[in-house]
């Protein structure tokens, strides 16, 4: 099969040809990939940003956003079949420990691996190896391509404003600091579950003309006055900031657009944050950390998605034109997720 690999850090990857996955044990599922989304993380991993933290096996195939259709089952596997659409979290994980039996997919302590970023391949290519307990059954006639980013994408949105939900009563204010593949996501979520009054923020004008169109009731330019114009909006600062930038000064422009005794979600990363004590005091303010999202965020979410309240805007790309996505997304062009389509 085709697949998109990393050889080399720092360097593009290849598509290269290697042979499909195998089974390797009872409740794994090999899955026909049906579209998988290109992440900015995916940048982030050709670079070499999670080598200390995963340390994978070079080469090796990349992807973490994927869906497609059941081809193949282990001899245990009961929720899914041949031919099911499914769409997959990202982290399959073991089901048996604390953390598990209390749905904190993503701190399991047993044998989960995460596909296209620990040691195993991902889904940027023709066939994955998952397993049951990351399979998410779809409507049949559901395309994949066209919600397989809802896989990471959309379930790191959805878990981080679900957190949130009790905290955005009518009256309150909320801010999505970036409006591209996770926060256009964000700003659906938020107007399909709440209805506090949603403020995007973004430097791409085109980014703002999409937020407003799903959900944002105000959008603010980021040209160097967008602190002071979301305090304006806010009164002095909001109730909810997500953060999905997080790096190049951002994510201290983020602190500062939180109000008194509100919260500060982040989920983009790359930068540092550093704030003065006596802010968390006196203000009584609240930075809280995001990764992805639990199983019953992802089957929350396909819900919306299939009622048509949370829309993925995407653009498809072919497995041979992987390189262009990526380049594409770190060049800022890509409006919303780039998909890629064996």
């Amino acid at each position: 099969m085709k697949a998109v690999r990393v050889h080399e850090y720092k360097k593009d990857p290849s598509i290269d040809d290697i042979p499909e996955p195998k089974l390797q044990g009872p409740l794994d599922v090999i899955v026909k990939i049906g579209g998988a989304g290109v992440c900015r993380t995916d940048l982030h991993i050709v670079n070499g940003d999670w080598e200390a933290i995963q340390n994978p096996s070079l080469p090796y195939v990349i992807g973490h956003e994927n869906a497609g259709w059941v081809h193949e089952v282990g001899d245990a596997v009961t929720n899914v079949k041949v031919g099911d659409t499914v769409i997959l979290h990202p982290q399959p994980s073991c089901g048996l420990c604390l953390a598990c039996r209390a749905g904190r997919d993503m701190q399991c302590t047993g044998d989960a691996f995460f596909p296209g970023l620990s040691n195993n391949d991902g889904g940027m290519a023709e066939y994955l190896r998952t397993t049951a307990r990351a399979c998410v059954k779809l409507n049949p006639d559901t395309n994949p391509a066209d919600v397989a980013a809802l896989a990471d994408a959309g379930i790191t949105a959805y878990h981080a404003v679900r957190k949130a939900v009790p905290l955005l009563y009518p009256g309150t204010t909320a801010v999505v600091i970036g409006a591209g593949g996770l926060g256009h996501i964000a700003v659906q979520a938020l107007a399909a579950l709440t209805a506090t009054k949603i403020i995007v923020v973004d430097k791409n004008p085109d980014a703002l003309k999409l937020a407003s169109q799903i959900g944002a009731d105000e959008t603010v330019v980021a040209d160097g006055n967008h602190v002071g114009e979301v305090q304006e909006l806010t009164g002095g600062g909001a109730t909810v900031v997500f953060d999905f930038v997080a790096e190049q000064g951002v994510e201290l422009e983020a602190w500062q657009m939180t109000g008194p005794a509100g919260y500060q979600f982040v989920l983009g990363y790359g930068g540092q944050f550093q704030a003065p004590t006596l802010d968390f005091v006196a203000g009584e303010k609240n930075v809280i950390g995001n990764i992805v999202g639990t199983y019953n965020d992802l089957t929350e979410l396909m819900v919306l998605a299939q009622a048509g309240k949370v829309t993925l805007h995407t653009v498809q790309y072919s497995l041979d034109s992987a390189l262009d996505a990526l380049h594409d997304l770190d060049a800022g062009k890509v409006r919303g997720r780039a998909i890629l389509v064996p």
